[in-house]
This record gives structure tokens, C-alpha cells and sequence, in this order.
């Protein structure tokens, strides 16, 4: 038995489906009924409604330790997907209990319960900084607590060393760390956001670059590396590193939509950043734009995936396929 942490997100969705294609027994951890329904409308957006039932389904919340007891009864492997992505200040608090507490009571859980492995999908935001002179980041940089981090990722470094801290008990454990996952069903949230202000009236962008992976890539990835002898190891996931201005491009070539047409300086997303803190100190309006994001629509991280490629002899899905792909399945709907 498998069990999915985070089975109503765009990971964890992705990997639900693909499991039970496989014919692999799933129990998935749901928090809501509005979440459930997210789901079960991916399985329609694949015409795979038919596969919906054979998924066990259990009411649970990773913060909750008593909600946990059942999940865990007669599970073998978990693939612990559930996180919180925000880059809002206000919301630290919420970020680092979902993100690393809920995290160590997953490890507890498998440790006591005898698990066979675990699976964390993590993110390139808990890896390590360049040294001077290196032009790209890989599974070796070592993170610098004294270098500025957001929230974010200081709560998945957190959780990453609370899965290495269940390595030490005996655990074993695999770690993945994706780029911006880009895939459909999720359209207000994570990456999907970026599709959806592509096809209203968003027509900004910067020259600042990350890493970039389908979220097909990730769930196939996650569950070769479940069977495979990696014990302790963490891989970057990533397909493809590209400016944001790339991907604005491909995403409106795909929509068919005018490219965007304005470059942001980042003086100038400075300047919006001082002024959505006002907004929400005054006027209590949700942030928008923080200091953390400003950094990183204006940073140039490369990200290294070799380890990966070698390991598994993986062929990523590029990029502008991907998007085309995610596009064209919105619009059979």
C-alpha cells in the first residue's frame, strides 16, 4: 500500500493518478471535500474518472497527529507531497508548521509504523547557494543560514533535515527537489497562476532565471526512485532553466496571446514591493509581492539535474512541450 500525503495538489493529484494507472494500491489523505473534488475533476480532465474509486481516501491533516493513526495502518511507501507554497510574510507561521512540523510528524509516523520508504518532494529553494565562481546549483551546494531565504524555503530546508533526522533513525528515504512544476487542473494556484494571468491582462515579465519541470516528469521520477536501491540521496528536478520572459513567451505562443510586451526593472519591483506592504499594513490587503520574490523575479540560478539523468538514464520533457501539452488539455474541456 502507497500512501499519498498532499493528494489534492498538483503533485500529489499527479501521482495518485499515476499510481492507480499502474495498477498500485493508493490510500490518499484529503483535508476537505473541496479539495477531493480538485481531484476527482483531474481525473476527468485525463477522461480517467473511472479510476477515481480505486483510491482509498482518508480525512486527515499532517498537522494533526490523531488523524494520522489510520493513514498509516498497512502502508509500505510514502510519498509525502502535502506543503504549503507561499512567499507571504504574514503567513511564516502557517508555512513552517504545515512545511516542517507537519514533515516530522510524517518521518514519526513511518518510523514507528515500520515504513519501507519515504518519498519527499521538496523543492530547489532548500538547496544550497553557489560558491564564487560556479555557475550553477546541483544536489552538493551547501545551504548558508546566513544568506537572506524566504519562508518558504527556510521551511522546506526544515523539512528536508527532519527527513534526513529519520534516515539516522533508520528510515529510508529519498528526497526530490523540483523547479516550478508546471501542469494543468490547478489553475489558481502554484505555477498555474502563471497561465492564468498570461491569459488575462498580465503583460510584464523579468530576465530572471530558474528551473523549470513538467509535473508528469516528477511523479514518473518519484516512483522509479521508489523502487530503486537510493537510500539518503536528493536529486534535482528540473527539465529546463529559463528566463521568466521565456516562459511568458511560450505560455502566450501556446494561448495564442499577445507576448508580453513590458520589462519590469527591478528598481522598479522594489518600488512595488514598499508599496504592497503599505497595502497590507493599512489596508490589510493580502501581499502580493514580497522582498523574497522580488529576489528571486531578478536572481539567475542555474539548476544542475546530471545526478538524476545518470542514475535513472531519465529523458526530461522539454518545456515548450509540456506547456503546449497542458494547454491543449484545458482547452478539450
Amino acid at each position: 500500500m502507497n500512501l499519498i500525503t498532499g493528494a489534492t495538489g498538483l503533485v500529489g493529484s499527479h501521482l495518485t493518478l499515476h499510481l492507480v494507472e499502474n495498477g498500485e494500491a493508493v490510500r490518499a489523505l484529503y483535508r476537505n471535500q473541496e479539495g477531493l473534488e480538485k481531484t476527482k475533476a483531474l481525473f476527468l480532465l485525463y477522461n480517467k474518472s473511472e479510476l477515481f474509486p480505486k483510491i482509498e481516501w482518508i480525512q486527515g491533516d499532517i498537522t494533526d497527529i490523531s488523524s494520522l493513526e489510520m493513514a498509516f495502518d498497512n502502508v509500505e511507501n510514502v510519498y509525502h507531497c502535502a506543503a504549503i507554497i507561499s512567499f507571504d510574510p504574514n503567513e511564516e507561521n502557517a508555512i513552517r508548521k504545515i512545511n516542517i512540523e507537519g514533515t516530522a510528524n510524517i518521518v514519526n509516523f513511518s518510523i514507528a509504523n515500520g515504513i519501507k520508504k519515504l518519498c519527499y518532494i521538496s523543492s530547489i529553494a532548500a538547496l544550497g547557494e553557489k560558491k564564487l565562481g560556479e555557475k550553477t546549483i546541483s544536489e552538493t551546494n551547501e545551504w548558508n543560514p546566513e544568506k537572506a531565504h524566504s519562508d518558504y524555503a527556510i521551511s522546506k530546508y526544515g523539512a528536508e533535515m527532519e527527513v534526513w533526522r529519520g534516515r539516522q533513525e533508520g528510515l529510508q528515504v529519498v528526497i526530490l527537489n523540483p523547479g516550478i512544476i508546471l501542469g494543468p487542473g490547478f489553475w489558481n494556484q502554484g505555477s498555474g497562476v502563471i497561465f492564468n494571468k498570461t491569459l488575462g491582462d498580465f503583460r510584464l515579465f523579468t530576465n530572471g532565471t530558474t528551473g523549470y519541470v513538467a509535473v508528469n516528469d516528477i511523479v514518473k521520477i518519484a516512483n522509479i526512485l521508489m523502487k530503486k536501491d537510493c537510500n539518503g540521496e536528493r536529486y534535482v528536478i528540473v527539465s529546463e532553466n529559463l528566463t521568466f520572459r521565456k516562459i511568458q513567451y511560450l505560455i502566450s505562443d501556446a494561448l495564442l496571446e499577445r507576448k508580453p510586451p513590458v520589462f519590469v526593472a527591478k528598481w522598479i519591483c522594489e518600488i512595488a514591493c514598499r508599496l504592497d506592504w503599505i497595502l497590507n499594513t493599512f489596508f490589510f490587503q493580502k501581499r502580493q509581492l514580497s522582498s523574497d520574490g522580488v529576489r528571486a523575479l531578478h536572481g539567475n540560478e542555474i539548476f544542475y539535474n546530471k545526478k538524476i539523468i545518470d542514475f535513472i538514464d531519465y529523458e526530461f520533457q522539454g518545456i515548450e512541450t509540456a506547456i503546449a501539452e497542458i494547454v491543449a488539455l484545458s482547452n478539450s474541456k
